[in-house]
Parts: C-alpha cells; structure tokens; sequence
C-alpha cells in the first residue's frame, strides 16, 4: 500500500499555519477542551488510586508484591485490548458517547472494587479491576477523537503538550487526596475526617467522576460543526490528508482496519510506545511503595509530598516542552525528539540504579517521569491524531495507545515477582531496556519513513 503522508509531515512541505479562526470559536472550543480535560482528568483520579492503596491492601490480605501485581496486569492487558475495541467504537459512535459509557463504567467499577474490600479475595479484584481497565481503556479514543476535530495539524502538538499538563491534574489529585483520606483530614477548615479505610480511595474519585460526566454530557460537542462553526477547522482523513468535505460519509471498519493497520509507522510508534509504558507504569504504579519500603518514607511525610507533586508536574512539563518542540524546532516531526528523549531517559535510569541516598532516588524519580510522560504525549496524542486524521483518529490512537499498555503489563506482575525474590535492587535495572529499545526504534522510523516519502 502507498503510503499516505504522515502527521509528521514531509521534508518537502512544511505544516501550514494554525488558520484564522471565526469569532466565538477559540472561547467554544475552549470550553469544549477544559471539561473533556477535566473528565480525562478524573479517569486518572479513577486509574492512579490502585497506587496509592497497594501497600495496604498487600498488608491487609497478606498478599505478595506478585500478587497484587497481578491486578495491575490484568487492568493494563485488558486496558490495552479495549483501547483497539474503543478507538473503532468512537469512530462510529463519536467521541463523547465513548468517553460517557467509559466514565459510566469506570464509576461503577470502582465502586464495586471498594465493596469488594468485604470479601478480600484476589480473583475478585482481579476481575473487577479487569473490567474497569475496558472502561477506562474509552477515555484516551473518545479524547483524542474529540479534539482532533477541534484543533488543525499545525496546533495539535502543543494541544497534545497542554493536554498532557490537564490529565496529569488527576495524578496530582490524587497522589494528595489519597494520602489525605488514608491519615484523616480537617474537611474545610470545619469538620475532622478521621483516617479512612482504603476503599474509600476508590469511592471519592468515582464521584467526582461521576460529577463530571455530568458536565461532559452537557456542554460538549464532538465537532465545530455541531457547535454552530461549520468549517472552522480544515477535515482531515487517514494521514493528515484533506477530504473534500466535513459532511463526507465515515469510512467503514474494514477500511479504518485496513488503512492503519496496514502503515508500518504505526506499529513502530506503537513499538516505541510499549516501551514508553513500561517505564511509565512502573513508576507510576510502584513507586509509593518503593518509598514506604525501601526509605520508611509515610506517605504524608514531606518527602512523599514533595515527590507526589513533582512527578506529575513534569510529567506535564515534559509534554509540553517535547511537544511544543517539535511542532516549532521540527516542523511538526515527532521522531527526532522521541529518540533523544529515550537516549536522556536510558542515562537517568541507569543512574537511578545506582543511587543510594533518599534524595537522590527522589530527583532520578522525577527525571524519569519528565522523559517518560514526553514520549507519552508525543507519540500516542499528537501521532495518533497526526496519522489518523478525523476520520480515523479514534482507532490510530487505540493502536498505538494499547501499546503503551502492553508494555505497563510487563510492571505488574512481571515486576512484582522480580522485586518478590531479589528485593527491589532489581526495580531501575528492569526498566533501563525499555529506554534503549525506544530509542532504537525511534531511529527505525526515521529509516522506514524516508522510504516512505515522509519525513517522521
């Protein structure tokens, strides 16, 4: 099949200029942007808690780091199965139908995973969770297919840097409010809130997300078109080509099959992506309890705090940046810059490995998340909706995104029975590969693009 011309536009022919916008729309599409945000931000609240609750359901139930591994790898496999199943699904059904039946589900499976705590057995966590990861698995193809119909080529990048900062919202959230719930708090300055059990990390994000949907299903719309702003933002298909109308009919499932899974682009992004979710996963789902174990650190001592902050705040930083790089340094090319930020992120991992002192650990935790969440939003928000098009972008980015979840499957369960019988000197070792993997595939690209016609 010949290749269509990627997002990461060619060599030839630079990105056009974001267009001139009609009056009203920036304001629209703003609001349209801040509650998809704000929705994709309780997801993570809804996704993240497992991470501040795992030491203490390992210590109530007696289970091992395997064990509630396990968990972990079953919410990332079947996260990485519904992403494919989800990204068809919202190019059928549109954006926010997908994002509302995700919230609806992940609302109720949380709930139902606090209700669980009662009976304490393990396959019944696993399972719960394992649901919950389909549900969840709707947020990232009902985002992106949104705003890909919202925001041109040219602006997408930076949309994809902003964007990252707002989901990250929800890691910050909760990384504060779960300890908070675990050690009691005084609730507006009025009433004391005893220490509460860990279910209720579970309880609390799922109403707000719940709080939310609400607002989701109220203010937002999947198109300009349907906001009233026909033509605002130039129709896209599969490849960032222009298609001769927004009213033109959405291609058939054997066609979106067909047209992305047959660009090997997409699978060596994907590739990387793994890699990517690897080393994202096993941090962001191991590293409270690397804390409480290896360093005695309470997750409201100041030192937790100071680390629970800053990893998602670079983790935002690095969406920004990386991606704001490449729209302006790159000319809206994606691969250079993912492959020198897995060569920065292989050197800090390998530093990490040998690093003895609390504080230390603390800044190579906040490093790795920066390199980590880059390669993050470059490649599975701005390449997906890049490579996809409005047509197509839901399912591009099931594709790729399920990658990254794939490689999270590797942290669960893999990781906690490494750490199980070698203690957790194995921890940064395990996850170094993954930074050199992604670096090498990232120059793949590059040689497979020339062939191509485009330059990543």
């Amino acid at each position: 099949m010949n290749a269509s011309p990627s997002a990461f536009a060619t060599a030839a022919t630079p990105p056009s200029p974001p267009p001139r916008h009609p009056r009203g729309f920036r304001a629209r599409r703003g609001l349209n942007w801040g509650v998809v945000g704000l929705m994709y931000t309780s997801f993570y609240m809804c996704r993240y808690n497992f991470s501040i609750a795992n030491k203490s359901i390992s210590d109530e139930f007696g289970w091992s780091k395997a064990d509630v591994g396990s968990i972990i790898s079953t919410m990332m496999l079947v996260y990485a199965f519904g992403q494919i199943l989800n990204g068809l699904l919202s190019d059928r059904i549109g954006g926010k139908k997908t994002m509302l039946l995700g919230a609806a589900g992940t609302i109720v499976f949380n709930i139902l995973f606090g209700v669980a705590s009662h009976a304490g057995l393990l396959w019944l966590f696993v399972l719960l969770r394992g649901i919950d990861g389909y549900f969840q698995a709707a947020g990232a193809p009902g985002m992106i297919k949104i705003n890909v119909a919202w925001f041109p080529k040219a602006e997408r990048g930076r949309f994809a840097g902003i964007f990252g900062f707002m989901i990250n919202l929800g890691r910050f959230g909760i990384f504060n409010l779960g300890p908070s719930l675990l050690a009691g708090f005084l609730f507006l300055g009025l009433w004391q809130v005893p220490p509460l059990h860990w279910r209720w990390l579970f309880w609390v994000p799922a109403g707000i997300a719940a709080l939310v949907a609400a607002l989701l299903a109220l203010c937002v719309k999947n198109t300009p078109e349907e906001a009233g702003f026909a033509g605002a933002v130039p129709n896209e298909g599969a490849g960032g080509n222009d298609t001769p109308a927004p009213s033109a009919p959405e291609p058939g499932i054997r066609e979106v099959v067909r047209k992305i899974a047959g660009n090997p682009v997409i699978w060596i992004v994907a590739a990387a992506y793994a890699c990517t979710g690897a080393v994202r996963q096993g941090i962001d789902q191991w590293f409270p309890r690397y804390m409480q174990e290896v360093f005695s650190t309470d997750l409201r001592d100041a030192k937790f705090q100071l680390l629970a902050f800053m990893i998602p705040f670079v983790a935002s930083a690095g969406s920004l940046v990386s991606c704001y790089v490449s729209d302006l340094l790159f000319k809206g090319r994606r691969a250079p810059v993912a492959a020198g930020i897995y060569v920065i992120e292989t050197a800090i991992i390998a530093s990490a490995a040998m690093a003895a002192s609390v504080n230390a650990v603390i800044v190579f935790f906040v490093l790795i998340s920066f390199t980590a969440n880059s390669t993050h939003s470059l490649l599975g928000t701005a390449a997906a909706m890049d490579i996809g098009g409005r047509k197509m972008a839901g399912f591009a980015s099931g594709v790729i995104d399920s990658f990254q979840y794939f490689g999270g499957f590797l942290s669960g369960w893999l990781l906690g029975a490494l750490v199980d019988a070698n203690g957790w000197a194995v921890y940064f070792w395990f996850l170094m590969p993954f930074g050199v993997t992604g670096g090498l595939l990232m120059l793949l690209v590059g040689r497979v693009s020339r062939r191509r016609g485009v330059a990543l």
